[in-house]
């Protein structure tokens, strides 16, 4: 499988990325020594290149560095002269190709607060979701999120936004959108919005506000009661709305759950632990190995909140940190896992701020799930298996209110799998291969 990217955070938290984020662990430098570079590199961006030199020389899994002669090449980038930073970016991005590893990589200082902010949970703006509408090609207000400036004043979806600091969104990129949109807590941006049969202007004063990765729904299916959870990803707030979501479901007393991974890119590692332990009483659920062949094993520590039963969906973008959650609920016979093939990132990246602002992700070890199986550039088969065809795939992109409901095949297999207790029950026989069906076969 192609392990390049499909797809487009506190430090010393643990990152685990997928199709779209690397897995890693973000660390600066002490104080004294990131003065001593910043001054440095005010003289000379040589500087910066041997820090990343010196990170990858230290980290990487890897200490034959893909047969390359690491010590040569930092003698050849520290020969060169640099006359801007984009030199030295170029340069130091043309050393880390050497080594193979599309995980391992350098990020402008743009590029890496854009990462640090995915990983975070967090956005300072007024806390709204929109998309160009199809039809109008309008910027539409698809969600104001909960305890946001938007929702606090009475944004509601199919709103349309007219111009964003008095200039004309009409012709706007979401990108462009967003970026006038957002900005620092505090600050004000006014909006000019058109509601059926009404257009109003409203000034909005930006906050920091919690993004929802965790969305969840109590469904009736053929007399079951479905906690339905969806987690898009594994951002430093994932385990607590996943808590939040597992509770309350429980207390409306449902009988079985769906946990949807399909898309999820990934995230904090600590993340995927936690939240495997929510659902785990005990047990692993992952082992990771570093360069020097050191094991670390982590395991359920009888903290589960429910032992209901459990489907879980994944796809060809459910990776790394997604990939380790459902490995380790596959492995302990936890739940029953139905969909499509998952990715296939089985690799672990540091992340590092340097001097600059710029960043650095390193991949630092290899993880295996509890059975000892490595599914780098393999992924995790499905128990049972489940290939959507390129028009209900199209459908479910472009109507995302479908996922999670009778036109989902992938949803509604899960839901039979669950109310047949047999098919419930993932395949032991390690010979025996997953079951296969397609999506057209299933009649309900």
């Amino acid at each position: 499988m192609n392990q390049s990217a499909k797809r487009y955070s506190p430090l010393q938290a643990a990152l685990i990325g997928g199709a779209i984020a690397t897995t890693a662990t973000l660390s600066v430098f002490s104080q004294g020594w990131t003065r001593c570079v910043h001054a440095a590199l005010q003289d000379s961006p040589k500087v910066l290149v041997d820090e990343v030199w010196q990170v990858v020389n230290r980290e990487y899994v890897d200490e034959k560095f893909n047969q390359q002669d690491w010590q040569a090449i930092r003698q050849s980038l520290l020969s060169k002269d640099y006359t801007s930073q984009d030199e030295a970016y170029i340069a130091i991005r043309e050393a880390l190709q050497k080594l193979g590893d599309p995980y391992t990589r350098f990020m402008n200082p743009k590029q890496y607060e854009a990462l640090t902010d995915q990983t975070s949970g967090e956005v300072s703006g007024i806390g709204i979701r929109m998309e160009l509408n199809e039809k109008t090609k309008r910027l539409t207000i698809i969600e104001a999120i909960e305890n946001s400036p938007a929702l606090k004043a009475g944004l509601k979806p199919g709103d349309e936004i007219l111009a964003i600091n008095g200039k004309s969104a009409l012709k706007m990129t979401l990108e462009e959108a967003s970026t006038l949109i957002r900005g620092k807590e505090g600050t004000s941006v006014n909006l000019d919005l058109e509601r059926p049969g009404n257009k109003f202007n409203i000034k909005l004063t930006r906050a920091t506000i919690e993004v929802p990765t965790v969305r969840y729904t109590l469904k009736e299916e053929a007399g079951r009661k479905v906690g339905y959870i969806r987690l898009q990803e594994f951002s430093s707030h994932a385990a607590d709305q996943m808590r939040v979501a597992i509770r309350k479901l429980n207390t409306q007393k449902v009988d079985s759950y769906v946990l949807d991974l399909r898309g999820n890119p990934g995230g904090l590692l600590d993340a995927s632990i936690e939240i495997a332990r929510m659902w785990l009483n005990d047990g692993n659920i992952v082992k990771t190995v570093d360069r020097k062949g050191l094991n670390d094993d982590k395991k359920a520590n009888r903290t589960a909140i429910t032992n209901l039963p459990l489907a879980v969906l994944v796809d060809g973008n459910s990776a790394s940190a997604s990939e380790i959650l459902t490995g380790a609920l596959k492995d302990n016979k936890r739940a029953v896992v139905v969909g499509s093939q998952t990715f296939g990132k089985a690799l672990v990246q540091s992340v590092h701020k340097l001097a600059d602002g710029s960043g650095l992700a390193v991949t630092i070890a290899h993880y295996y799930t509890p059975n000892g199986t490595d599914i780098n550039k393999k992924g995790i088969v499905p128990d049972i298996k489940l290939d959507l065809t390129q028009t209900q795939e199209r459908q479910l992109a472009s109507n995302p209110n479908l996922i999670g409901t009778n036109s989902d095949p992938q949803y509604l297999r899960a839901i039979a799998a669950l109310s047949n207790g047999k098919l419930a029950q993932p395949v032991t026989n390690p010979n025996s291969q997953s079951i296969s069906v397609r999506a057209e076969d299933l009649k309900f």
